[in-house]
């Protein structure tokens, strides 16, 4: 799988908060599966990443890296930090599955283990984890308070934890070998970053996807949800990505081409939460939805935030 292509130059480090929950800049993590560890700082400033940390971080992961990108999500970094902060300041974050490559994540469902079709853990976006000092289902019941990303509990000492929709589950309501991603079902957008300034460069990536090819419309839509059912449409645009369109309909036939879609954002946007739509062309698979939002992000202007 090719890595998440997140970029971070220089220009795109200003001095800014990147997203919603985010800890203090600094971690402790040890892997069981890898047995390495990090133990140190991962930001510089809000908003910029030492390429050397993540590095580090990646390795403990057991996840590709490369300087310009990387196979672990900073929104879990951040929000693995985040939550070490708040529960138990400076303990250890002991990681007993972090990524997976798709044919071992195929593999341990073949062995029966609990590992889901669509796992996010494929895209560097989930760890199973534990964090010293702090009780498995509290730290399940605090997530679940949060109402942001996924957490999973089966009766141990473990916690899966992911940046995925808000959503939770336990062994008996999991949804494991019940088809409930079969056919892209469950298919969805994510952006790189949470927060955002007029001019900057939104990087998009669809995740989940268990079929291809995916026929997905040239032309995205960015949205300002406007209570909690209405929307308000703000301009149609063509994102950029390595892949040709053709018949205003672009053909994706494996998640590394889904894996790096790039859109500047107007310089007169206005400051406010909004979403980015995508539109499939065709009901090749018709239990998949017809359109997809990102999770909310937020644009403001000015740097003290």
């Amino acid at each position: 799988m090719a890595l998440a292509s997140w970029t971070w130059a220089q220009e795109e480090w200003p001095d800014m908060k990147r997203f919603f929950f985010s800890g203090d800049g600094k971690i402790s993590l040890y892997s069981e599966r890898t047995d390495k560890s990090f133990l140190g700082v991962y930001r510089k400033g809000p908003g910029g990443y030492d390429e050397t940390a993540l590095f580090q971080i990646c390795q403990v992961f057991d996840a590709p890296y490369e300087p310009s990108r990387i196979g672990v999500s900073l929104r879990l970094i951040e929000f693995m930090d985040y939550l070490e902060d708040r529960l138990s300041s400076g303990a250890k974050i002991t990681i007993t599955s972090g990524y997976r490559k798709p044919d071992y994540n195929t593999m341990l469902r073949e062995k029966g283990n609990l590992a889901a079709k669509a796992s996010l853990h494929q895209y560097g976006m989930a760890a199973d984890l534990k964090i010293q000092g702090v009780n498995a289902k509290s730290l399940w019941n605090y997530v679940n308070d949060l109402k942001f990303g996924g957490a999973g509990y089966y009766q141990g000492d473990t916690v899966h934890i992911d940046v995925g929709p808000a959503r939770s589950w336990d062994e008996t309501t999991s949804g494991v070998g019940t088809g409930i991603s079969d056919n892209n079902k469950l298919i969805g957008i994510i952006t790189e970053y949470d927060i955002y300034q007029p001019g900057m460069t939104v990087t998009l990536r669809f995740i989940r996807m268990t079929a291809f090819p995916i026929h997905v419309a040239s032309e995205f839509s960015l949205i300002r949800p406007i209570d909690e059912d209405g929307i308000e449409h703000c301009q149609n645009f063509i994102p950029l990505c390595d892949i040709p369109p053709a018949d205003n309909c672009k053909v994706f036939r494996n998640i590394d081409e889904m894996n790096h879609i790039t859109w500047k954002l107007p310089e007169d946007l206005k400051p406010g939460r909004y979403k980015i739509q995508a539109i499939f062309c065709d009901d090749a698979w018709p239990d998949m939805p017809r359109q997809i939002q990102t999770p909310e992000f937020e644009c403001y202007r000015g740097v003290d935030r």
